[in-house]
């Protein structure tokens, strides 16, 4: 994309991207899905869950085109500011488990921003897959 400017010069600048950094929250360069980083690409993954929805760690995985690498979507999760955008509290365990954390709280901050957005959790403390996880269209 270029700009003239007043000078008659003209400036070339990449295309501003819609995906921002989540942790500084800054437009990230466009570049190829085989070039992102793999955090880069788990986060994209994560900003697609609709509320009321979640998905598993290995989920987020596949989708990122990283299929077997449900714990380094944990690493990327642990990774991200205490104040950031990204909806990480709609990924938990395949089976609806809540995954300790290094919080002392034993997950009771996620369950309680899912219950926040209408999430219910079973008497065991998981959420019913079958009624919240979040199917993806394909194609």
């Amino acid at each position: 994309m270029s700009a003239r400017r007043a000078t008659g010069k003209v400036e070339t600048r990449a295309p501003r991207s819609k995906v921002r950094s989540p942790s500084t929250g800054r437009p990230l360069a466009e570049r190829p899905p085989a070039e992102r980083s793999s955090y880069e690409r788990i986060y994209e993954v994560v900003r697609r869950i609709p509320r009321r929805r979640v998905a598993s760690y290995g989920q987020v995985a596949r989708l990122a085109g990283l299929p077997r690498h449900a714990r380094l979507v944990g690493y990327a999760l642990h990774n991200l500011p205490s104040d950031t955008k990204l909806p990480w509290h709609r990924v938990v365990a395949a089976d609806g488990r809540i995954a300790k954390r290094a919080l002392p709280d034993e997950g009771l901050w996620q369950r309680e921003l899912l219950e926040a957005e209408g999430v219910t959790l079973d008497d065991e403390g998981r959420v019913p897959m079958e009624r919240y996880g979040w199917r993806p269209r394909t194609g």
